[in-house]
Formats: C-alpha cells, sequence, structure tokens
C-alpha cells in the first residue's frame, strides 16, 4: 500500500489519466478521492460516475447531457458529468461495465475534449481529468473483444493495482481502530479494547469483500457489543486456513497465480507478472499453459 501510495502521489498533480485496478471494495473511489485531493484540480468538486448504476439509455445523457425533447420523457435540457467536471475530476468507476457505443464516444472526448450532448450538432469542449476503475480483468475485456483496444491504451496510462486485503493482513489491526474510532463517535459508544484473538482471527480470515466487508463486520460488531470491549462475528463461508500444496508443481502454479492476482492479471509491461516473477513474457505464458492457468481459475480465497 506504500507503494500504491507513492504512485498516486506521483501522478495526482499531472493532468495524466490514471486506471485504477482491483477487487470490488478495496478502495478504488477512496484512492480516486485522495488522488483528487493531491491535484491541482483539489479546488473543485470530484464528480463520479458508477457505469454499473445506469442502464446504457440512461448514462450517456449522464455523461454528456441532453437537450430539450432528445427523445421522449427529456422535457428539460439536462448539463452531463463532462461539463460539470470541466476544470477538474471525472471518476469514471467500474469502466469495464460501458456500453460499446459509448466506448467510441469516450475515446473521442478523451482524445479531442469535445462532444455533443443528445440531441445536438454543437460541439462542447471541455478540459477534464479522467480517473477511471475497473475491478475486470480489462486486458482479457480487450482479447475477448467487449472493450475497445483503443480505448484501453488511452486509459492506461498511469495503471495503479490495488491489492486484495488478503494480501495485506498487517493493514488490518489500524483499520479496525479507525473503523472503531469512526463508529464509536456516530453511535457514542466506548469501546476501548479489541482482544488479540479477535484481532488474529481477522487477519487469517480471507476477506472476499475487501476493505467494505471488514469495515461491515466492525460496524455490526460495534451494534452488538455492550461493553468496552469489541464483540466480532467473523463470517465463517470462507476458509481461514489456505489448502498446503502438494509438490513443487502446485507451490509454483499458487506463486505464479498470487503474482498474477497482485497485478490485477497484467501479464506483461511495466509491473506486470512477468516483470515481478523475473520471466520473460513468453516463458509466463508457457508456464501459464502447462499448469492451466486462465482467469477463470482465478481463486476466490488464498
Amino acid at each position: 500500500m506504500k507503494k500504491v501510495l507513492t504512485l498516486a502521489e506521483q501522478v495526482a498533480q499531472t493532468d495524466s489519466t490514471v486506471l485504477l485496478l482491483g477487487e470490488t471494495g478495496t478502495g478504488k473511489e477512496l484512492l480516486a478521492r485522495a488522488i483528487h485531493g493531491m491535484s491541482l484540480r483539489k479546488d473543485r468538486p470530484l464528480v463520479t460516475v458508477n457505469c454499473t448504476t445506469l442502464p446504457p439509455t440512461l448514462i450517456e445523457s449522464e455523461l454528456f447531457g441532453r437537450e430539450k425533447g432528445a427523445y421522449t420523457g427529456a422535457l428539460t435540457k439536462m448539463i452531463g458529468r463532462f461539463e460539470i467536471a470541466d476544470g477538474s475530476t471525472l471518476f469514471l468507476d467500474e469502466i469495464g461495465e460501458l456500453a460499446p457505443d459509448l466506448q467510441s464516444k469516450l475515446l473521442r472526448v478523451l482524445e479531442e475534449g469535445i462532444f455533443e450532448r443528445l440531441g445536438s450538432t454543437k460541439s462542447v469542449h471541455v478540459n477534464v481529468r479522467i480517473i477511471a476503475a475497473t475491478n475486470r480483468d480489462i486486458e482479457q475485456e480487450v482479447k475477448d473483444g467487449k472493450f475497445r483496444r483503443d480505448l484501453f491504451y488511452r486509459l492506461n496510462v498511469f495503471p495503479i493495482v490495488i491489492p486484495p486485503l488478503r494480501e495485506r493482513p498487517e493493514d488490518i489491526p489500524l483499520m479496525v481502530r479507525t473503523f472503531v474510532k469512526d463508529f464509536r463517535k456516530r453511535m457514542g459508544k466506548e469501546i476501548e479494547s479489541v482482544p488479540r484473538t479477535t484481532m488474529q482471527t481477522l487477519q487469517a480470515y480471507s476477506w472476499p469483500g475487501n476493505v467494505r466487508e471488514l469495515r461491515n463486520v466492525i460496524e455490526h460488531a460495534m451494534i452488538v457489543s455492550h461493553g468496552k470491549t469489541l464483540v466480532v462475528q467473523v463470517p465463517k463461508h470462507e476458509s481461514s486456513k489456505p489448502e498446503a500444496p502438494r509438490n513443487l508443481g502446485d507451490v509454483e502454479r499458487k506463486h505464479i497465480m498470487a503474482v498474477l492476482e497482485k497485478t490485477g492479471w497484467r501479464v506483461a509491461g511495466q509491473g506486470g507478472a512477468a516483470e515481478v516473477l523475473g520471466l520473460k513474457r513468453t516463458t509466463l505464458l508457457s508456464k501459464m499453459k502447462k499448469f492451466g492457468i486462465k482467469r477463470s481459475n482465478k481463486p476466490m480465497s488464498p
């Protein structure tokens, strides 16, 4: 996480596009807000669009705006998020969910800073800094033809991979104390201690929902705890102990899988799995083929 924060600081004061990669619940929006807060645009509000919350029929007008009468039900003129974010930063969350026809329109805005509102032929010019995020294997989406290759290259200027919580259990005690302090103020409860065994159990759990799941568990614990000691019910549906490898091949396979997971399944390029493992790209691909490692084999727990 120190490396992640260092990368965020390095890119913050530029206008470069940032692509945040990581599983659901790892804190991609939080990091986007941090980058904006350190940028030269910090005096303007960060504008956010979640590409999964709106149907394709509405997200275009949400992004680019519309004129009155642009379609049935468009009774008024509406300014889109790109115009609202002019001079500021636009955070496009879950960019991998964007429909193909909108991908081409987004590419034009990124390259030229120009778009048209729905129902208008007049071009609008904007100066917007883009931070995009996805929990998908976006490179695989490109190979499968689900995401435009040229848009991916335009977004992938400065990728930052946020590691899942299970790969950084040493962060959990600090997070727990922070969440307890936050909820203590809201609920008016005086929680003073967290048992060591509880903390060890929290660190042993695999957290498929990452930081978001941890926060929810601590909130639940704050509600049910009546004394000054935090009583935590750790979820039981995930095994807290990884299966022991059977042979040397299993060890190598698990290590490659772990590195691929950590790099967001990026095989080549700077910060990719091949570079981390000290292998040539072709060698890594050969090993992945040998061990039958594909995106669909990605484990849900350690």
